[in-house]
């Protein structure tokens, strides 16, 4: 007996994207857990971890402190993008950075970094990274 498998492109995740979509689902959770916030993967949902940045900013921690949760946010934002412009996730050497059909590379995880240090926007690098 023979046995056929299919597989389409939206079945098939690149390994490189194993560990940010992890990180992006672990925040899902601990956003709707934790802040009762609800984040659906979409463009949208980043205006809300923008502002939950610079509230985290506004406290001043130090960045030891809250560099596990802007990874996760980082890594949320890149799965936002992947999903909406059909990105890849690539990584080399431990980091990990978003592939657009168009070739562009993007590093959501350093644009949480920049948010942080009001740098930056994760909703603004949707916006670029989707041409909108």
């Amino acid at each position: 007996m023979t046995t056929q498998y299919a597989t389409t492109q939206t079945d098939y995740r690149p390994s490189a994207a194993a560990r940010p979509a992890r990180w992006a689902a672990d925040t899902v959770a601990t956003m709707r857990e934790g802040a009762r916030l609800r984040l659906d993967y979409s463009p949208q949902s980043l205006w809300r971890l923008d502002r939950v940045i610079e509230e985290l900013r506004h406290d001043h921690p130090p960045y030891e402190a809250v560099a596990r949760v802007l990874r996760g946010f980082g890594a949320y934002a890149g799965e936002v993008v992947a999903r909406h412009t059909g990105g890849e996730w690539w990584a080399t050497g431990g980091t990990h950075w978003l592939r657009t059909p168009d070739g562009r590379l993007w590093d959501p995880l350093e644009e949480a970094h920049l948010a942080f240090t009001g740098e930056g926007s994760l909703r603004g690098l949707c916006r670029e990274a989707a041409g909108a």
